[in-house]
């Protein structure tokens, strides 16, 4: 990773943190006919670098992944490559329920420069361990020189990957990081049981429990929030690591109601309707999701007026 990604604080990207402490999984902005908007994609990436974030999740869950063409999702990737490259890590959503696409996605991947790439656990047809442990064996070969971040969101994918077959992946050197979206803090500390405090890289997958999990040892959060809250879910994460855990918790609280609000229906309905109201035109969601009714945005309008400075 560049030198250039560095920066003055403690929280840059490092061995301790590979993709930095804030790494915002991005939404993927749609013009109005329904296209996906490279050229406001290229402009929210840079604001998000320059309000907090140190690296960026592309065609993520909360990038819309299963309604992206593999031409949409290269497009894109490339527009924000141009933006923001040496300024943030960027990580390529690759993962599928099928392992030769998971594995192609992410040859493609790598072949286009990415910083990494963020592969989730097969979904629907839900495997048994050892077929999750094939699986990531065979997409960590696809390009063993691109770092990976494991990602486990048993809600989504209707299973969940094992801190034990987790352990025997990183005889895989490309296997560095864990996105820990289980909803308890209980599985970063099993993680960190099975496989040592140092050599795989846990990031909250959920907002909400961001404080809490980097007191049982994780080192970031990859956010929806982060969005709209940037600079302060920085602010938490650097009070947490600077000691002050006093500012740390205030920060917490004060975000506590945009994070509940942003899952309050399926993501990334809610956080695009937010971003929509500080005036990001990035569109509806594809079909089968729908654009927040006005319940859900009444709700955010809220909260986000109580979190603008006065």
């Amino acid at each position: 990773m560049s030198a250039s990604l560095a920066s003055p604080i403690s929280t840059a990207p490092s061995s301790v943190a590979p993709f930095g402490r804030v790494v915002t999984a991005m939404v993927t902005p749609f013009a109005a006919d329904g296209s996906v908007n490279l050229e406001l994609a290229a402009r929210l990436a840079d604001h998000l670098v320059r309000h907090g974030s140190d690296g960026l999740v592309l065609c993520g869950t909360t990038g819309e992944s299963p309604t992206l063409t593999w031409a949409e999702q290269q497009a894109l990737f490339t527009a924000v490559k141009a933006a923001v490259a040496g300024r943030a890590a960027l990580l390529a959503g690759s993962g599928s329920n099928c392992t030769a696409e998971a594995v192609e996605a992410t040859a493609e991947a790598a072949a286009l420069g990415a910083d990494g790439a963020l592969v989730v656990v097969p979904y629907y047809n839900r495997p048994p361990q050892e077929g999750l442990e094939a699986h990531f064996r065979a997409v960590a070969a696809a390009a063993p020189q691109l770092p990976l971040m494991l990602y486990n969101i048993p809600g989504r994918t209707g299973c969940s990957l094992a801190p034990e077959t987790t352990a025997r992946l990183l005889d895989l050197p490309n296997v560095v990081a864990y996105k820990a979206a289980s909803g308890s803090t209980e599985e970063v500390s099993r993680l960190r049981q099975r496989c040592g405090a140092e050599r795989l890289a846990i990031y909250s997958g959920d907002d909400a429990l961001t404080l809490p999990m980097l007191a049982v040892g994780a080192v970031g959060v990859v956010s929806v929030a982060s969005h709209v809250a940037g600079p302060a879910i920085r602010e938490l994460i650097e009070a947490f690591l600077a000691g002050d855990t006093a500012r740390a918790l205030a920060q917490h609280e004060a975000l506590l109601p945009l994070c509940q609000a942003l899952f309050c229906t399926t993501n990334p309905i809610p956080v695009k309707a937010a971003l929509e109201l500080g005036g990001w035109p990035v569109g509806a969601p594809r079909l089968p999701l729908l654009a927040a009714d006005s319940t859900v945005r009444e709700r955010l309008s809220s909260i986000l007026a109580a979190l603008r400075p006065t």
